[in-house]
């Protein structure tokens, strides 16, 4: 019989905060990281804000205790993956342990260096800058300082990457094959990514809205989000104590554009309905929806219309926190699940940020101010990606 995958710690670095409890703290005071790049060098400057953490390469070098010539989502996912893990890290000894390690965009903030090099002079470019382009080089290097060997994997599935980290870490401890897993994922800005999503005009030249009837389009950011999953066996070991536990969880696809959802919305309500039955849940179990919501038309239009369809009349309370920390991308799906269990673990429901006007063909609308003191036992977290890919996480007090 199957038992289900423990939350135990959680590690988490995004645009408005640099650990889990910074982040939510600026979750209550309400304290978004939009605004204007420093560090990303882009035409887009002056007219692009984005959710950027305000440290140089070499400053999270130095936090994370590692190489300053890593990529930038390595950086990341060691700072985020480190806070999750450490204080386990010596008592795991004789465990099975995984990595499950989600990016969409690898190095590519150190090959657009080598790229701009090597046009100008392609006999003095750093051919090192290139060694760790792929997704899969980011996972390797923070595995291997992590000294994690057992399993490793990278996942690539767009913007519900690092929530199918997550399920994929949750089934193999669930099914006995690992004892312990960090999962999530970690993505950093890049030129790459911001003018890819300027080209499909989806991008707002002001902060962000979701859900909004008026919503112009998204805000990337960067970040990384790891949750720590154990095991009753591994728990007893390490003498942990779970916040809350990974109840249910489904991937779908409704294969309908490369870059857009269905209009109704079908692989999102399917991806809720699978987790749900999962999870053992109905409907009405939910407390709280941490909503994909990046603010463009077509996203915010489908998963609403697809909340709808799931939950009836009876909406739980909802919001997205894409205002705080930007779309993260790859990161997004670890770094929701770590709100969502703030949520189950204080009680608190987050605001959806400058919400201001009814969507028409919404008969709802998300939490605009902090609810604290809530008795929130089970949260649906959803991360829909491009390539028509939608999973659904639940996480449920233990």
């Amino acid at each position: 019989m199957s038992s289900p995958a423990y939350v135990i710690n959680t590690g988490l670095i995004t645009a408005i905060g640099n650990d889990t409890e910074q982040c939510r703290d600026a979750l209550i005071s309400g304290r978004s990281g939009v605004g204007k790049a420093v560090y990303l060098r882009t035409h887009w400057q002056d007219e692009l804000p984005v959710a950027e953490i305000k440290m140089s390469n070499e400053q999270l070098a130095a936090l994370a205790g590692v190489d300053k010539a890593w990529p930038r989502t390595a950086l990341l996912s060691a700072i985020a993956a480190k806070e999750a893990y450490d204080v386990y890290a010596e008592k795991v000894s004789g465990l099975r342990i995984g990595f499950f390690s989600a990016n969409t965009v690898g190095g590519m903030d150190l090959t657009e260096n080598f790229y701009s090099s090597f046009m100008q002079d392609p006999g003095s470019a750093d051919m090192s800058q290139v060694v760790n382009h792929e997704c899969g080089a980011i996972t390797e290097l923070v595995s291997n300082w992590l000294n994690i060997h057992d399993y490793v994997t990278t996942i690539s599935t767009a913007c519900s990457s690092s929530a199918n980290s997550i399920m994929m870490a949750s089934q193999m401890i669930s099914n006995g094959m690992l004892d312990v897993a960090i999962a999530g994922g970690a993505d950093s800005l890049s030129k790459f990514t911001l003018n890819g999503f300027n080209t499909l005009m989806i991008l707002d030249k002001a902060s962000c809205m979701p859900f909004d009837q008026n919503r112009r389009g998204l805000n990337l950011g960067e970040g990384a989000g790891y949750l720590l999953l154990m095991s009753e066996k591994a728990m007893q070991q390490c003498g942990a104590k779970p916040l809350c536990i990974v109840s249910g969880y489904a991937n779908t696809n409704d294969a309908y554009h490369q870059t857009a959802s269905s209009p109704e919305g079908k692989g999102n309500k399917m991806a809720m309905e699978l987790a749900l039955q999962k999870a053992g849940l109905k409907p009405a179990d939910i407390d709280y929806i941490n909503l994909h919501g990046t603010g463009t038309a077509n996203n915010d239009s489908s998963e609403g219309l697809a909340v709808s369809a799931v939950f009836g009349d009876h909406i739980p309370l909802a919001s997205s926190t894409k205002a705080f920390t930007g779309h993260t991308l790859g990161a997004a799906g670890g770094v929701e699940a770590v709100f969502s269990m703030l949520s189950i673990r204080d009680g608190i429901v987050f605001p959806n940020m400058r919400w201001q006007t009814q969507m028409e063909e919404l008969s709802w609308k998300p939490v605009t101010e902090l609810k604290a003191g809530c008795d929130i036992k089970h949260v649906l977290s959803n991360s829909f990606g491009f390539g028509g890919n939608c999973s659904s996480l639940i996480l449920s007090k233990s």
